[in-house]
């Protein structure tokens, strides 16, 4: 049976992206919200956001609001927030679902810089 993970690294403090909501759309070509979550103290979501019999090829999006995770971090920290909007605030992946019977796994590692993605196991 196919299904969709992820988890989110933080790249910049070594430790999983906690806390981190998560936002599933299926582009056909309407873009629709199929499921959202919240990362747990893993950096994981708790259960697939997409499975079985939902899961259909075609093209997806995976939207994770890093923005309040920095901040939060930053707070936590004795840290000021940066003046104006953050470089980073929403990182959306665009991906492609060919064989919806195969486990898709949709990492992304973070930094409050950069991103980076590619497709795990």
């Amino acid at each position: 049976m196919g299904r969709l993970t992820t988890h989110v690294l933080d790249t910049s403090n070594g430790r999983p992206g906690a806390g981190i909501a998560v936002t599933l759309f299926r582009l056909d070509p309407e873009r629709h919200k199929l499921s959202s979550a919240l990362t747990n103290h893993d950096g994981r979501c708790d259960r697939p956001l997409l499975e079985g019999e939902a899961m259909v090829p075609g093209t997806y999006e995976l939207c994770f609001e890093v923005g309040p995770y920095f901040k939060a971090g930053e707070l936590a920290a004795g840290r000021p927030s940066p003046a104006g909007p953050r470089f980073l605030d929403e990182v959306v992946i665009r991906f492609g679902i060919a064989e919806p019977a195969q486990h898709y796994h949709v990492p992304l590692l973070i930094s409050p810089y950069g991103y980076s993605t590619y497709r795990g196991s």
